[in-house]
């Protein structure tokens, strides 16, 4: 058994503690209690393990997730997802510790804009406003003006006027989508999500043969190619509500990260969801960052406090800024209470 001192150390190298857990543990209760001991939330993202979503306290895409971050009144906040959404809780939540099972849970989006690239296309661009999606790092957010996530980015879009140039960053596919949406011509940042860039339009076109009355429902951080074929094109959150109320139908093709897959399947046990498969071998599409949370380092981090997120200040106030103002832009829209 590693000691304590050991496992920080490791924690440096390896992005987790490293602690031996002991296999006739169960972890299910032990994360109950610890829960209570320590007034914890887990906030986990559909994405995650469904282990994980089984003992979260709630369950989300990025809106929800970051509305529940602003309102909790736990002490510590488990961020079951990846780390620009633990940096977003710390954001709203700076006395509070936020902690995330693997600190080496990134996103490929968030790394396809670096901070100091974007400030120069920020500076070279001083007559747009700059909205950006909330699968980015603080310091992008910093230098933003109004966060928007999947749920709300086209009501945000809408709601800024005509004559306003915009950038939007950093993903290209979602700013496509919400430019054709809109008739907007925002200007786009060059990023995206490996995840939803990696369907096989090729092999979803041969599973809607298979499967003739199946719906196509996609991501809007999918590629155009792939979105024109979708039945419906939505948020996580609103794929799931999507699926539920349909009573026409009950398959789906569902063209986002599979985890997603676990909640259909719970809210409609009689309906048959089938992964969009991606260009390689794997049968569904898995994003490889949000599987390095498991349950044994959701315990451990909620045991000894870490990998715990922390933030400078000055950083922290910028970037909470243009999240306030995405919250304030959503209650106004109606989009959340």
């Amino acid at each position: 058994m590693h000691t304590l001192i050991e496992a920080e150390k490791n924690l440096a190298k390896k992005g987790f503690l490293d602690v031996e857990v002991a296999p006739s543990l169960d972890l299910f209760a032990e994360i109950e209690k610890l829960k209570k001991e320590k007034n914890a939330i887990i906030l986990a993202h559909y994405y995650q393990d469904a282990d994980i979503q089984d003992v979260a306290d709630y369950i989300g895409d990025s809106l929800g997730l970051a509305q529940e971050a602003a309102k909790t009144d736990a002490d510590m906040i488990v961020f079951a997802g990846v780390h620009f959404m633990a940096e977003t809780a710390k954001i709203l939540n700076p006395t509070k510790r936020v902690v995330l099972p693997d600190f080496n849970a990134g996103c490929s989006l968030a790394d396809s804009a670096p901070a100091k690239e974007f400030k120069a296309f920020k500076d070279a661009h001083l007559d747009h406003i700059v909205i950006s999606y909330i699968n980015c790092t603080a310091e992008i957010k910093a230098l933003s003006d109004i966060i928007c996530t999947s749920s709300n980015a086209q009501k945000i879009v809408e709601s800024i006027p005509e004559r306003q140039p915009i950038i939007f960053a950093p993903d290209k596919n979602l700013g496509a989508y919400i430019n054709k949406q809109t008739g907007r011509n925002m200007l786009l940042w060059n990023g995206s999500c490996m995840v939803h860039e990696i369907f096989s339009l090729e092999k979803i076109l041969k599973l809607k043969t298979q499967y003739p009355n199946a719906k196509l429902l996609a991501h809007p951080e999918c590629e155009e190619t792939v979105l024109k074929y979708a039945d419906f094109i939505g948020s996580t959150t609103q794929i799931l509500d999507y699926s539920k109320r349909q009573n026409s139908g009950n398959e789906f093709i569902v063209a986002t990260e599979a985890g997603i897959l676990h909640q259909m399947e719970k809210d409609s046990p009689n309906k048959h969801f089938i992964p969009a498969p991606p260009n390689n071998a794997c049968a569904c599409n898995d994003c490889p960052y949000m599987k390095m949370n498991t349950l044994e380092k959701l315990y451990l981090c909620m045991k000894y406090g870490l990998p715990e997120i922390t933030m400078d200040e000055e950083l922290r106030l910028a970037a909470k800024k243009p999240i306030e103002r995405m919250l304030e832009m959503s209650k106004a829209a109606g989009l959340i209470k």
